[in-house]
């Protein structure tokens, strides 16, 4: 049947009736479906209002051309749902229960819109993504893969995965890795949130974070209603004094390479972080995020290897595949093992089992390390353009902080500053930057716990890529006092080395000019 497209008296308005035309000229098979779900949207939108009497379904069937018993199956069908009333010899009516409601699609992934140049650090080159490798993975576990795999997973994740894992951070991270105490996550911020849940459920209502630190921490932590308090730095890592009068038991730190400065952990104060966690029955929350990418020298192995039951140790693949894959690992005390896996059962009831085979996979056959190991070269690289392109557009910048990871500190002569001069000119000139005073604690939601043995933030002496010195922080010499310099946190890893010197050279001309 073919529809007529007559509407029957005007009782449909010219959008509702508009719906309804096309439906009708569905396929045979799906007429019915498309005819119920065309007068659904019609009420859903507000064609149709409330109190609308609708024609028989006889007169609608007539004029739409097709079967009447479509028009009362599709009537009884949306009057069970709600969108419809009808009566004995009353007719049927569009429901008074439904409220439009309106549709918009948003897209609220954190990027830079409109940057000519991006130096926001933390996402990797994407594009280095082994789309080639992960396809031939793919390929092989769903032809692999196990029926009783695809139901519900141990929420620690597949032993095939946590196995690999154990094997893999053993060997590159000199973790002490038992498959049994190693949770499968959706990424280091999961982790941190079970930790906070496991950590408010013993009674602990506060835990310390790095200042300056990640700024997603205040809010991952006051979700499982454990506060944040801010924790300064000195040359060593993490300051003990304020640590120990904070009062804290639980205590976060990126000792490997700590972000955003840019130090890594002495011998001497991992040695006193554990001492303190045992002398308070407490915790460190070691967040490896990217202790892989070390430039001068092999990387430093994990603090979660000199005492496991005292450390949690938290990594992923967002630095080294891509932050969209949501994969990270939680290696933790064999005293806190069963209640993170209830947690994360209650969480999400285990991690996707096809991306665990998959990724079991990738690490088992080597490609993993291929990955590691390719990025390593590329970041290098960009690294050592990034600190050829300061020197030549900079004079007098001096760079901060060990050759590792994602990113580094440039800390410009004060002639650039204030702070917010400088801000206003780069990001006019189309340069998305951020400066070392974005990832402190203050007015985040954390408490502040400075002592005055460790004034301010630290200053970090002249560094390149790794030679004598890099790394090393003089106490004592506020990140802005008694100057108009400016601190800026560079990520590169994500910029072609051209994108970068390009970069730069925009930055120079817009304060210079």
């Amino acid at each position: 049947m073919t529809s007529s497209g007559t509407n029957p008296g005007g009782l449909f308005g010219s959008a509702a009736w508009e719906l309804l035309v096309p439906a009708a000229a569905a396929p045979a098979r799906a007429r019915g479906r498309s005819l119920q779900a065309a007068l659904r949207e019609a009420v859903r939108s507000g064609r149709l209002a409330p109190g609308t009497r609708l024609p028989s379904s006889r007169d609608l069937a007539a004029d739409l051309g097709v079967s009447r018993g479509l028009i009362t199956e599709a009537y009884e069908q949306l009057t069970a749902e709600g969108y419809l009333r009808s009566g004995r010899g009353a007719g049927t009516w569009v429901g008074g229960a439904v409220r439009a409601a309106r549709t918009r699609t948003r897209d609220l992934a954190p990027r830079s819109p409109g940057a000519r140049a991006d130096f926001v650090p933390g996402t990797p080159d994407l594009s280095l993504f082994p789309r080639a490798a992960w396809t031939a993975a793919h390929r092989s576990v769903l032809a692999d893969l196990p029926h009783h795999d695809l139901g519900y997973p141990d929420p620690r994740g597949l032993p095939r995965l946590r196995t690999a894992l154990a094997e893999l951070l053993t060997r590159r991270r000199g973790v002490v890795a038992d498959p049994e105490r190693l949770v499968v996550v959706s990424g280091v911020a999961q982790a941190a949130a079970l930790l906070g849940s496991v950590l408010y459920a013993r009674g602990m209502r506060a835990v310390g974070v790095e200042d300056p630190g990640s700024p997603q921490h205040s809010a991952l932590y006051a979700a499982a209603g454990v506060r944040t308090v801010a924790l300064p730095l000195d040359e060593d890592g993490p300051a003990l004094a304020p640590l120990r009068r904070s009062g804290v038991r639980a205590l976060v730190t990126t000792p490997a390479h700590q972000f955003p400065t840019g130090i890594a952990c002495s011998a001497r104060r991992r040695t006193e972080l554990l001492d303190w966690a045992r002398s308070v029955d407490g915790v460190v929350f070691e967040d490896d995020y990217d202790g892989d990418f070390r430039y001068d020298r092999a990387p430093v192995g994990a603090l979660q290897g000199l005492d496991p039951e005292h450390v949690v140790y938290a990594g992923s693949v967002s630095k080294s595949l891509a932050p969209g894959l949501r994969l990270g690992w939680l290696l933790v005390p064999d005293s806190l093992a069963d209640e993170v896996v209830g947690y994360k059962r209650t969480a999400d009831l285990g991690h996707p089992t096809v991306d665990q085979a998959l990724f079991a996979r990738f690490v088992e056959r080597g490609d993993y390390d291929r990955q590691l190991r390719r990025c390593q070269r590329v970041y290098r690289e960009r690294r050592d353009a990034l600190v050829a392109a300061l020197a030549d557009h900079f004079p007098g910048a001096r760079l901060s902080g060990i050759a590792a990871g994602l990113h580094l500190i440039a800390d410009l002569p004060g002639r650039y500053g204030p702070e917010e001069r400088f801000l206003a000119r780069v990001g006019a000139a189309g340069v998305a930057v951020r400066t070392l005073t974005a990832y402190t604690h203050a007015g985040a939601g954390g408490d502040t716990a400075r002592g005055e043995d460790v004034p301010g933030a630290a200053r970090v002496a002249d560094s390149a890529t790794g030679g004598p010195g890099a790394g090393a922080v003089r106490a004592g010499d506020d990140a802005g006092e008694g100057r108009d310099g400016v601190r800026l946190v560079l990520g590169y890893a994500h910029l072609a080395p051209s994108r970068i010197r390009e970069g730069v050279r925009l930055m120079a001309g817009a304060v210079d000019g």
